[in-house]
């Protein structure tokens, strides 16, 4: 049989307790062998409750044991690059939540870090890895909905908890990092190029002075645009629609897909506006979380290429940057 990657987590977060350690344990390729927290209680109570060997209480700890093959880092952001940099200096790839960085070059210090190291470094965009995705890109490059020209995207939730790390402007929260950061992988995904130039209009918590309403507009080549609106303190809501010059695509739930049911794509060809044109494409349930873990063990076990690798997280981080450049300046900012 295959060998299977043991799994180390960094950090007690509700994203690896909600989604990413169930999907590990559950996946073809690894499992998770051992989790670190500052707070030993806390880590231990973690690894009871998922079957979890080992224990340990401080990151270096983990980061030292010998019996782990790569590490999951879902710490909040400021330390994304350099427990990540830490990691692959114990010779551990590393798959890393979004955003990988706080801005684009500490992403160019982290790739010259992996360039150093040869080992597999990913930025954790599970929705790359549903088959739904997949599928939506492949409709619009078979020119389904004509020549694919605007994007639509908005991404949002409420969340007015300031001990969240979210609401946190010192390691990185606010809604761009935390949600818009999908908005514009996910659009660059579709059209499969680079925005030319970007604008944004942001709204901070006066309280926390995170982005709590960020709305963006760019321009891609050949005309092509994505207009988003991202939020951490509006209702729950999330949609994507793709226009084209004879119909649109919309994911209805393109983001947080469920990992237990269908979901499904929306064709219309415009015909007319009481859905006359419209076709649903059922996609079976996927894990995207599990995918996205066997996709990462297969690039340590054989070499496979990434889906996302460094230089796409370059390429995303600098449209942040370049939205968060434009909503000080007020001017179009080029990426």
């Amino acid at each position: 049989m295959t060998r299977t990657i043991r799994w180390g987590v960094l950090g007690c977060a509700g994203i690896a307790a909600k989604a990413v350690i169930p999907a590990i344990q559950s996946s073809r390729l690894g499992r998770v062998e051992a989790i670190a927290s500052r707070d030993p209680g806390r880590a231990g109570e973690m690894a009871a409750r998922f079957g979890i060997a080992r224990a340990h209480g401080s990151y270096e700890a983990l980061l030292a044991d010998t019996e782990i093959d790569a590490i999951y880092n879902p710490l909040p952001n400021h330390l994304h690059v350099s427990m990540t940099i830490m990691a692959l200096e114990h010779g551990k790839p590393v798959l890393c939540e979004k955003p990988i960085a706080l801005n684009a070059d500490e992403v160019i210090r982290l790739a010259a870090a992996q360039e150093a190291a040869r080992l597999p470094v990913a930025e954790a965009f599970m929705v790359r890895h549903h088959p739904q995705w997949k599928r939506a890109r492949a409709l619009v490059a078979e020119g389904r909905i004509g020549e694919a020209r605007a994007i639509q995207t908005i991404f949002s939730y409420y969340l007015d908890d300031p001990q969240n790390v979210r609401n946190q402007a010192s390691i990185g929260g606010g809604g761009l990092y935390d949600v818009g950061c999908y908005a514009i992988n996910t659009a660059r995904f579709l059209f499969g190029s680079e925005p030319l130039r970007a604008i944004a209009l942001l709204e901070r918590d006066p309280a926390f002075d995170t982005d709590r309403l960020t709305s963006g507009l760019m321009e891609f080549p050949e005309g092509r645009q994505l207009v988003f609106t991202c939020s951490t303190q509006l209702a729950l809501t999330q949609a994507v629609t793709v226009l084209g010059t004879c119909g649109r695509l919309e994911i209805p739930i393109p983001f947080n897909a469920p990992a237990d049911a269908p979901t499904r794509l929306v064709l219309d060809d415009g015909r007319d506006l009481a859905g006359g044109g419209r076709q649903e494409i059922a996609i079976e349930p996927v894990d995207q979380y599990r995918e996205q873990a066997d996709a990462f063990a297969e690039a340590i076990l054989f070499g496979t290429p990434l889906e996302i690798g460094l230089e796409d997280a370059v390429a995303n981080m600098k449209v942040i940057d370049a939205l968060f450049r434009s909503a000080a300046s007020g001017h179009w900012e080029v990426p």
